[in-house]
C-alpha cells in the first residue's frame, strides 16, 4: 500500500514500515497540503508512548521552536519515543533543557565554538578528508558512508574532544548504534541494550576522560569544558559528560548524514554536479541547499505546557508536539520547487533549529565539514557516479543514508 493510500488517521502508527526507504516525502506533503497540525493516536512500535502532534510547514515550526514558554524542550524530552534511552538521562544534555538552566549551560559550552575556535581547526579538517581519500587510491569503487563520511566525522569530532586515534572507531561505533537505535542492521540486538550495555560505556569512558582533563588540562574541547568558567559558575561532573555525549552524538552523525545526502542529490543530477564542478563558489550555497533537503535530524519533539493553538488546531497541556524538519524544509509555502536541488538556490532553512535558544551550537562546525567534504571530494573525483542502491538507516529520528555505493572514476591529477 502507498503512502497516499493510507487514511491520515492512521499514518506514523506504522513507523519503521515508513521509513525504510528514507524519509516518506509522499507523506509529508499530504500533512503539509490536508492537515498541517496533525494527530497520531498511537505508536505500534512504542505501545507504552502516548501519541503526538506532528507540526509540518515552516512558520509553525518557526513558532514552537521560538516559543520555548509554551513548548518545553525539557518537560518530556526531545524525540517521539525515547528509543531507550531513560528520559532522566536526556534531560542532563542543555538540549533538552528550558532557560535558565538551558541558557547557563549553554554558554558555557559555547566558549568551545567560538568562531576562532572553530577557524583554528580548518587546516586539520582538510587534512583529515584528504587522507581518507588517500585511502581510496586505486579502488575503483567505494561506500561513500562508510569510507569517506563516517571516518572523516568521526576523526574530526575525537580531534576536538581529545579522543586518541585508537579510540576513534570505538566511539563512532557506540553513537551509531545508540543514535539508530532501531535499525536492525546498526543494532542488531535490539532497544533494550541501549541503557542497559550501551550508554553505561559512554558513561564509564567519558568520566575517565573528564577525569584525565582535571588532573591535567589540555586544549581539547573536553578540557574547556571542565574548565569552562562564568562569573564563577562551572558546569558539574554530570552535565559535562551528559554534554560530552551529546556533542559526540551530534558531531558524529551530523555530517556524515547531509553529506551523504548531497553526494548522492549531485550524482541524481548531473546538471547541478556539472554546475557545482563548473564553480566551486558555489559550494557554500550547495551547503545550504543539502541543509535544507536532508536535514540531518528527521525531528525534534517538544511538550506543551499549556493549552495553546498551532495553525488553528487546538493542542492541550502536555501534549507531545513533533517538527519535522524533512517536512519544513520542503514547504511549497517556503520554496520554489522544493523537491529540485538546485546547488544555485542558497536558501534560508531550519536544519539548525529556527535561532533562539535552541540554535545548534555546532552549526559553524558542520558547515565548514560539508564546505571541506564536498570541495576535496569533488576535485579529486570529478567523475563519480553511481554504482547501485543506495539504503537508509531505518529511523524516523536521524535522516541519514546506510550505504551509498559509487563509482569514483578517475583520480584528478
Amino acid at each position: 500500500m502507498s503512502a497516499s493510500e493510507i487514511p491520515l488517521e492512521d499514518m506514523l502508527a506504522f513507523e519503521e514500515e515508513m521509513w525504510v526507504e528514507g524519509v516518506p516525502h509522499d507523506f509529508f506533503r499530504r500533512l503539509r497540503n490536508e492537515c498541517p497540525v496533525h494527530f497520531t493516536k498511537e505508536m505500534r512500535d512504542f505501545p507504552e508512548e502516548p501519541g503526538f502532534w506532528s507540526v509540518v510547514k515552516a512558520d509553525d515550526l518557526r513558532t514552537v521552536s521560538r516559543d520555548w514558554e509554551t513548548f518545553s524542550s525539557e518537560i518530556g524530552g526531545i524525540v517521539a519515543a525515547t528509543n531507550g534511552m531513560p528520559l532522566e538521562l536526556m534531560q542532563g544534555m542543555f538540549i533538552a533543557m528550558d532557560p535558565p538552566k538551558h541558557d547557563r549551560l549553554k554558554a558555557l559550552f559555547q566558549r568551545g565554538f567560538t568562531p576562532k575556535r572553530i577557524a583554528m581547526h580548518e587546516d586539520d579538517i582538510r587534512a583529515i578528508v584528504r587522507d581518507e581519500l588517500d585511502k581510496l587510491d586505486g579502488q575503483e569503487t567505494c561506500d561513500v558512508v562508510h569510507d569517506i563520511a563516517q571516518p572523516v566525522v568521526a576523526r574530526v569530532i575525537c580531534s576536538f574532544m581529545g579522543i586518541a586515534d585508537e579510540d576513534v572507531l570505538m566511539w563512532s561505533d557506540l553513537i551509531n548504534k545508540i543514535l539508530a537505535a532501531g535499525d536492525p542492521d546498526i543494532n542488531p540486538d535490539g532497544l533494550e541494550t541501549i541503557a542497559t550495555r550501551d550508554m553505561p560505556i559512554v558513561f564509564e569512558k567519558a568520566h575517565a576522560l573528564v577525569a584525565a582533563r582535571r588532573e591535567n588540562p589540555t586544549e581539547d574541547l573536553t578540557s574547556v569544558l571542565v574548565h569552562a568558567e562564568i562569573d564563577g559558575d562551572m558546569l558539574e561532573e554530570h552535565e559535562i559528560v551528559m554534554g560530552f555525549f551529546l556533542l559526540m552524538a551530534a558531531g558524529n552523525d551530523s555530517t556524515k548524514s547531509t553529506f551523504s545526502s548531497a553526494v548522492l542529490a549531485l550524482l541524481e543530477n548531473p546538471d547541478q554536479k556539472q554546475k557545482l564542478l563548473d564553480n566551486m563558489n558555489l559550494v557554500p550555497s550547495t551547503v545550504e541547499e543539502a541543509l535544507r533537503m536532508f536535514p540531518a535530524f528527521a525531528h525534534f519533539r517538544r511538550t506543551a505546557t499549556k493549552d495553546t493553538v498551532i495553525n488553528g488546531q487546538e493542542i492541550k497541556k502536555g501534549d507531545k508536539v513533533v517538527m519535522w524538519y524533512v517536512a519544513a524544509g520542503r514547504d511549497e509555502d517556503e520554496f520554489e520547487n522544493p523537491d529540485v536541488f538546485d546547488v544555485e538556490r542558497n536558501p534560508t532553512h531550519q536544519s539548525f533549529g529556527a535561532g533562539g535558544r535552541h540554535f545548534c551550537l555546532g552549526a559553524a562546525l558542520a558547515r565548514l565539514e560539508l564546505k571541506i567534504l564536498l570541495e576535496e571530494t569533488f576535485a579529486r573525483y570529478p567523475k563519480m557516479q553511481l554504482n547501485g542502491k543506495e539504503t537508509w538507516v531505518v529511523s524516523g529520528f536521524v535522516n541519514q543514508l546506510k550505504t551509498l555505493p559509487v563509482k569514483l572514476g578517475p583520480r584528478a591529477t
